[in-house]
């Protein structure tokens, strides 16, 4: 009796310090690659950016928490299917081949490619058809990637791990051209570490789609709560105000 009573007392406490309904905690893939969208802050050493931002403020709004795991662009959707992660927040398009093997959310944010050439190439540069027959560059595992190939315009279309890889290329001269998210690629030329890479204006994108927040095949609860939170997020002006803190312009 002694020994049950004890084995009571413990329960007890225990239950007295734990709250009736711990919030859930999912796993959210984000690259630390893709600034502004996701990126790694190296003086607090965390993935930050605006997925991140926009996933916690879902999490809280939907009643769960979220734990960000760094990995490349190439590893989220692997690491989603096989269960690694629960969630992918990055700058991921909805796309048909995607959706096949993944359910996104309703869209969040909608650009096309940007084209980058280094700084001492001039020429006004309006469709891929004035870079026909060049090497070119895109990140592996991006939808721009596989438009380039399919396209059959280029001589060779480099897959390059990371957007800044592509930029290193472009500003040594070692890549004629490159194309990735023209967001990602204004953000990081904004910070002055590709001095010798030029935007180019007036560049017209083949391939324009959404990002969307990421779940597995069949997780429709969690993405009924992840949509219904987006909803209200966007009506009360919390998504514009994390894109304009991130330099993006608001959409409607």
């Amino acid at each position: 009796m002694k020994r049950f009573g004890l084995a009571a007392v413990a329960a007890l406490a225990i239950a007295a310090v734990t709250p009736a309904s711990a919030q859930q905690v999912l796993k959210v893939g984000s690259t630390p690659t893709g600034i502004p969208f996701t990126f790694l802050d190296t003086k607090t050493n965390s993935i930050q950016g605006i997925m991140v931002d926009l996933v916690t403020e879902i999490g809280k709004d939907a009643g769960f928490n979220v734990q960000i795991e760094p990995m490349q662009f190439s590893a989220l959707i692997p690491s989603l299917t096989s269960s690694k992660i629960d969630i992918i927040a990055a700058a991921m398009f909805i796309t048909a081949p995607r959706k096949e093997v993944v359910d996104f959310s309703d869209p969040i944010y909608t650009y096309g490619e940007g084209l980058v050439v280094p700084k001492t190439d001039t020429k006004a540069y309006a469709t891929q058809d004035d870079l026909k027959g060049e090497t070119v560059g895109a990140q592996v595992g991006t939808a721009f990637v596989d438009a380039l190939k399919k396209s059959g315009l280029f001589a060779e279309v480099k897959a390059y791990d990371t957007i800044p890889d592509i930029l290193r290329d472009v500003n040594t001269g070692r890549l004629k051209a490159g194309y990735a998210d023209y967001p990602i690629l204004a953000y990081n030329l904004k910070q002055g570490g590709f001095p010798e890479v030029r935007l180019v204006d007036g560049y017209k994108p083949v391939t324009v789609g959404s990002v969307g927040i990421g779940v597995r095949k069949g997780e429709t609860e969690l993405l009924g709560k992840i949509n219904a939170s987006l909803a209200k997020l966007k009506a009360n002006g919390t998504i514009n105000k994390i894109l304009e803190k991130w330099g993006q312009k608001a959409q409607s």
